[in-house]
């Protein structure tokens, strides 16, 4: 007999979102199943969105973060498989079917986690960037998983419940499934990835929510708990690549700060000239109403490029430089009338912009510290050569390259991230073992 299966979906402030995730769980081959939705303290409807659906509905009052709200769904719950997703997420209409096989087929599997799919919701840059990397990494990683994700997660409740769930101390989104996941493979439980049982991610980044997350709700706190339970797996975003990757980020923001001081004004030139190239494909498709922020950067990167050139008697670079944009921007706004006019203007679009590169690194100055940079920068890209054409099979080669600056900064403050949670980890341990001073009335 099949285990029943209770799906929890934890909401705050979410309504669009759970309307569409519960319409797409409605739509699952697997039709037996319980479905709660937690209510965290919503202001919205997202409470009366999930009862217009028949499905049960808790709350907690108040906001108490998604741990206590997966807590208290789990709690109420009948089923005796656990499968977890977001409120942003779709499951396909065989998700349910991947989660009743994978503890079928293995009875000593405690849990499972799936992956997002290669089709994410939103078509934006940042979207895509962002929730494709989530599914490379996913599909790129071991199948006898290291930890666990409640973004599309499923567990056996007795061993949730022995486990006493997910941590509460987690009192906003972080790793508290992460954290969860460590506890589990440190009892000596078997976990598994399964990149058949997929969800698609609805949410739309903005970059600066992008970093504030990638930073204060999963790098500095991961840091912690590697710390704290002294395990770094070469797996997923731990993989010996990425870690080489960052330490080869630092030293060429390092030798590229020297390098700038060295040659002064031509290699900032070049240097935010080629970073303009980059960017370009993602400038374009941002607007004011969309990305203002990424439109104002735009601008600011623009305007000092076009007065370092004037500075530097160096005109003759401004216009291939707008040139390669201005293609760029009348290829985002007016060539979707066919597939082939697509590919045509990719394929022009895209030549002038490696021509032009091409171009900006021959201008670069002839020093062993610009090849030095050079050289480091080659190394970083060919380590991650497969997440880029993952990139481009998916969005196309222009995309693929507007993520390097991109990638390159997730390296960059995943190190930051690592530092401080180094630091907040000693600080902790320093001021929790510290002895107490004893009262001057208490002294002998």
């Amino acid at each position: 007999m099949a285990a029943s299966i209770s799906v929890i979906v934890p909401v705050y402030n979410s309504a669009g979102y759970l309307h569409t995730c519960l319409e797409h769980l409605r739509r699952s081959s697997l039709t037996d199943y319980e479905c709660i939705v937690v209510d965290d303290g919503s202001t919205d409807t997202s409470a009366d969105v999930a009862r217009q659906f028949g499905v049960t509905v808790l709350s907690t009052d108040k906001r108490r973060g998604p741990a206590f709200a997966r807590n208290l769904g789990a709690k109420s719950s009948h089923g005796d498989i656990l499968f977890f997703i977001d409120a942003d997420v779709c499951v396909a209409a065989n998700t349910l079917d991947r989660v009743s096989a994978n503890f079928e087929q293995d009875a000593d599997l405690a849990a499972v986690m799936g992956s997002y799919d290669d089709e994410p919701d939103s078509q934006d840059f940042l979207s895509l960037y962002k929730n494709l990397m989530h599914c490379y990494v996913h599909h790129n990683s071991k199948r006898e998983a290291c930890t666990f994700w409640s973004g599309c997660g499923a567990i056996r409740k007795t061993v949730f419940l022995e486990a006493s769930g997910f941590d509460e101390s987690y009192d906003r989104p972080a790793i508290e499934d992460i954290e969860l996941g460590y506890r589990l493979k440190a009892a000596g439980k078997k976990l598994a990835l399964d990149t058949t049982m997929l969800v698609r991610h609805l949410k739309r980044w903005s970059f600066f929510g992008l970093v504030k997350t990638d930073i204060l709700d999963r790098g500095i706190p991961w840091t912690e708990l590697i710390l704290r339970d002294r395990h770094l797996p070469n797996d997923l975003n731990l993989q010996l690549s990425q870690r080489v990757s960052v330490a080869l980020v630092f030293l060429l923001i390092g030798v590229a700060g020297f390098t700038a001081l060295y040659e002064g004004r031509s290699f900032v030139l070049a240097l935010l000239t080629l970073l303009f190239l980059f960017l370009a494909q993602f400038g374009v498709e941002s607007t004011w109403k969309s990305q203002p922020k990424a439109v104002i950067g735009t601008l600011v990167l623009v305007s000092s490029i076009v007065y370092l050139a004037y500075q530097n008697n160096s005109r003759w670079l401004i216009p291939p430089v707008l040139l390669a944009y201005a293609l760029l921007f009348i290829r985002h706004r007016y060539a979707f009338i066919s597939a082939r006019r697509r590919k045509i203007t990719g394929f022009f679009c895209g030549g002038y912009l490696l021509f032009v590169m091409l171009f900006v690194l021959v201008y670069l100055p002839h020093h062993p510290l610009v090849f030095l940079c050079y050289l480091m920068l080659s190394v970083i890209i060919l380590l991650n050569t497969q997440f880029y054409v993952f990139l481009a099979g998916r969005t196309g080669r222009l995309l693929a390259l507007a993520a390097i600056p991109f990638h390159l900064l997730f390296h960059f403050y995943n190190g930051i991230s690592f530092m401080i949670g180094v630091v907040r980890h000693v600080f902790r341990r320093v001021f929790s073992t510290r002895p107490k001073s004893i009262p001057a009335s208490q002294d002998p």
